[in-house]
């Protein structure tokens, strides 16, 4: 059903104006020329415009004709009385108009008697009522001066606005919550494929140092050869692992603990690096850290059955099946807590723990370092001292630099054993150097000794008086860790709203029972480790050598307990005081 055009405004169509009435009745009394489409010739008009139109004039139908061509004798001209013409919609989006033919749109005659420009056009589909009913071309327009408008502004005053004080030590001192990092996923290894290669490779970085080491020792014998210092190094690294060689002379038992100590980081770090292999890395996954701790162990007890095999054979008996599985409890130990902190599952695991066995425990492990760095510092300064001696009994060797060089490197081994074995004297049980011997702060007793340059500090004889102050350093090991105790859990408090910022002290019983618990932490370590570090050297009156680790374990625990106590105690009081002040 045909429509009645919109008009030329962009009014619709049917609405009622006068003004609209009077335009139409306008155009229905303007004279037309009719067109005759039927044979286009082009035609240039005045203004350089080609129509494609034929009009047929004929002399009597003259008549007045309106041109259509833009107003340009003006130099402003009125956009209400321009004249306008119908854009082919075809068109609309062609690109950009040739300025020479932006007149000469095609009229089409279905369009021309609608008299609809492309602005009305554009009005009426839009939709938009204030479009319809309004021209924008003849609407009132008023000029605006931003200067004459009245604002209700009034200067703000700094002084009076509401602040908030920020200290940094109460932000620091807030409670946060850490937010595990997701790292990039990367290609997973096969566990027993990662387990292999972190393990071989921690097995070659330990055993290269041994085997280079014996070399050098093995030179003054004049037996020399790549095979022979490869099958007697792989010999120390089974020794160093706490797997006894049986020998012409009996069984060889005591371990390098430096080497033991090289080995227990070595399988650390290839627990950590399974565990990012694989994938696991800051999982906070006990399972994970288990799973790579058996594979490492596991790979680890296959290694020192190859190594014991290998070394085992005349003049040297290596139990395999004992190499296997001591193999297997240090790898899948030193691995499980790589592991652990590869996974970030060691916090969640501590804080399983009760608050007093927390801080004891890293209490008592602190203890048992700082008796361990006293009886270092002691035997170091006994060594030095005792210098002279050691020059001699590495020259007694008649050896050269390559020799020598061994020699010391092996004492230097042995180092680890001789802290050990000074923190036992320190603590007051002493150690022993063979059958029906002993060496400790009110008796020295000792036999033939082999030349070795660390027994060159040995001491000649009881320290009297002196050794009264000399038992006094690991009960100051143990103050030392006591007064650390309570700073550590000072710290981990916060003031109260209104307090001055300083943290308050903490309870006297979390501090008492922390301390107290640090004893048989530490007397445990030290234990251990007295234990580790002893052994035999051969089936005579050398087959007890080292520290007796029952004893030095009760007597660590008992001084380090009340030391402890005493300072963590003291702390706390002093403390207290001074939050009073």
């Amino acid at each position: 059903m045909p429509t009645t055009p919109d008009p030329p405004d962009g009014r619709r169509a049917g609405s009622e104006d006068r003004l609209a009435a009077a335009e139409e009745a306008n155009l229905a009394a303007r004279d037309t020329v009719p067109l005759d489409t039927r044979a286009p010739a082009p035609r240039r008009g005045s203004s350089g415009v080609e129509f494609d139109l034929l009009v047929d004039l004929e002399p009597s139908s003259v008549r007045d004709t309106v041109p259509l061509r833009p107003r340009r004798d003006s130099a402003s001209p009125d956009p209400a009385r321009r004249d306008t013409v119908p854009l082919d919609p075809s068109r609309r989006d062609s690109g950009p108009v040739d300025p020479a033919r932006r007149d000469s749109e095609a009229l089409d005659p279905a369009r021309r008697g609608s008299g609809v420009t492309d602005d009305a056009r554009g009005g009426a589909a839009s939709g938009d009522p204030a479009r319809d009913d309004i021209d924008p071309a003849r609407r009132d327009t008023v000029s605006i001066d931003p200067r004459s408008i009245d604002r209700d502004t009034a200067p703000g005053d700094a002084a009076s606005r509401d602040t908030v004080r920020v200290d940094a030590a109460m932000l620091a001192r807030r409670e946060t919550v850490r937010l595990p990092r997701r790292p990039a996923r990367r290609p997973r290894a096969p566990l027993a494929v990662a387990a292999g290669f972190a393990t071989l490779w921690a097995a070659l970085l330990t055993y290269l140092p041994v085997a280079a080491v014996i070399g050098l020792a093995r030179s003054f014998e004049g037996a020399g050869g790549l095979a022979g210092a490869a099958k007697a190094g792989l010999a120390g690294w089974l020794l160093g692992h706490g797997v006894p060689l049986g020998t012409r002379i009996g069984p060889l038992a005591l371990a390098p603990l430096l080497l033991t100590a090289l080995v227990v980081w070595r399988l650390n770090r290839a627990g950590l690096h399974v565990t990012r292999a694989v994938g696991a890395r800051r999982t906070g996954s006990v399972r994970a850290a288990l799973q790579v701790a058996g594979a490492v162990g596991v790979a680890y007890a296959l290694l020192g059955a190859a190594a014991a095999a290998v070394v085992d054979g005349p003049g040297t008996t290596v139990p395999v099946g004992r190499a296997a599985l001591t193999f297997l409890a240090i790898g899948t130990g030193a691995a499980l807590f790589g592991a652990l902190r590869g996974t970030d599952a060691v916090v969640p695991l501590a804080l399983r723990i009760p608050a007093v066995l927390r801080h004891g425990l890293r209490t008592g492990v602190v203890a048992a370092l700082l008796v361990l760095a006293a009886g270092a510092g002691f035997a170091g300064l006994s060594v030095a001292v005792g210098g002279g001696q050691a020059a001699d009994t590495i020259a007694a060797y008649r050896t050269g630099v390559a020799g020598q060089a061994g020699i010391t490197l092996v004492s230097l081994a042995y180092g680890v054993n001789g802290a050990v074995w000074a923190a036992a004297y320190l603590l007051g049980p002493g150690f022993l150097l063979g059958t029906g011997t002993a060496v400790r702060l009110t008796e020295v007793t000792v036999g033939p000794l082999p030349t070795l340059p660390l027994l060159a500090g040995l001491p000649n004889g009881p320290m009297g008086a002196g050794g009264a102050a000399l038992l006094a350093v690991p009960v100051l090991a143990g103050m030392v860790a006591g007064a650390l105790l309570t700073r550590r859990l000072a710290r981990g408090r916060t003031a109260a709203p209104g307090q001055p910022s300083s943290p308050p002290a903490p309870s006297w019983p979390l501090v008492i029972g922390s301390a107290l618990a640090a004893g048989p932490v530490a007397g445990l370590i030290l234990g251990v480790l007295s234990r580790l570090s002893g052994g035999s050297l051969g089936a005579g009156r050398m087959a007890q050598i080292g520290p007796v680790a029952w004893q030095v374990g009760l007597v660590a625990a008992g001084v380090v307990a009340v030391s402890a106590t005493l300072g963590a105690a003291a702390a706390r009081a002093w403390r207290s005081t001074a939050d009073h002040r």
